[in-house]
């Protein structure tokens, strides 16, 4: 079977559309669609059912990539770093939300890629849990940090860490807020404050009203920014009320420069899944980053 063949095959099935695949392959569509036809005759059976905005791959489609998609990174990575790991510089690219990785994926990462002595070039993409394992099945990315288990079986996850979820406001905003009156009504007691969010449909806050109150928010106003850091900033200026990851907000807390406004028997948590495109951990610098998050998050709290 030749090998230029699966490797569109395997480019076609990341990217889920021909367009996509011949761009990223350098290639015109009408090649990349002759070079899918060619190996479905090979085969005697279809890979990709067409539809009207891209392709699906069909369960003989799945099982190949499955197969040759590991095969094909591991010739692609020798390829491109050669024989001698002592000269070759190897790279990784990460991708995942920007806060965590900057927080959290970062520091554990950034110091063994400067001490290990295998010369790693470390390069870092932020983007939405969709964005992000959408660049790793399209081969873009080495390792994605996502809060979205992915399905299938061309990306593989493991749950990295638990981050819980506070809901916090400036001392003097919480000054508002009668804590026998939270308890007592609950959500309503909090309608007069107006929340920092990262987005209009209030992912973070409806979270947590769904979770802790069994209820959707009715803030008085809302400020928008869409990063989290920008979030608590705002926050602690006496912006309104918001809910955080706590690790991300403990040292705002600890300072007093925001102050928590619920404290619930069972906080909201949300998981972090560590993944990679399959067969990939055989490549040891995507095996090692691996487990430096891993043993790394064994101490986040």
């Amino acid at each position: 079977m030749d090998l230029a063949l699966l490797r569109t095959f395997v480019t076609v099935h990341r990217a889920g559309s021909f367009t996509r695949a011949a761009a990223l392959l350098g290639l015109s569509q009408p090649a990349v669609t002759s070079q899918i036809r060619t190996l479905e005759r090979q085969l005697g059976r279809p890979l990709f059912l067409r539809q009207a905005r891209g392709v699906t791959p069909t369960s003989i489609g799945d099982e190949l990539a499955h197969k040759a998609a590991p095969h094909l990174d591991a010739l692609v990575e020798i390829a491109e770093t050669g024989v001698d790991e002592e000269t070759s510089l190897r790279s990784l690219h990460l991708a995942g939300p920007p806060e965590f990785i900057a927080e959290r994926a970062l520091p554990a990462l950034t110091e063994p890629a400067r001490g290990d002595g295998q010369g790693l070039t470390l390069r870092a993409s932020f983007g939405t849990a969709e964005e992000t394992l959408e660049g790793l099945a399209a081969g873009h990315h080495d390792l994605a940090i996502s809060t979205t288990r992915p399905r299938g079986a061309l990306l593989t996850a493991t749950a990295l860490c638990d981050e819980e979820h506070v809901l916090v406001a400036a001392p003097h905003r919480a000054e508002q807020v009668r804590r026998d009156e939270l308890r007592r009504v609950g959500a309503r007691a909090l309608e007069s404050l107006p929340v920092v969010e990262v987005h209009e449909s209030l992912p973070f806050v409806s979270r947590y009203w769904a979770s802790v109150f069994d209820s959707r928010p009715v803030p008085s106003g809302a400020v928008i920014v869409p990063d989290l850091r920008a979030v608590l900033t705002c926050t602690a200026a006496g912006a309104g009320l918001a809910v955080l990851p706590r690790y991300l907000c403990a040292g705002a807390l600890e300072r007093g420069e925001i102050v928590a406004l619920h404290h619930p028997p069972v906080p909201p948590l949300r998981t972090y899944f560590l993944v990679v495109r399959t067969g990939t951990l055989a490549m040891p610098h995507i095996a090692r980053a691996h487990e430096r998050l891993l043993r790394a998050a064994a101490d986040w709290s």
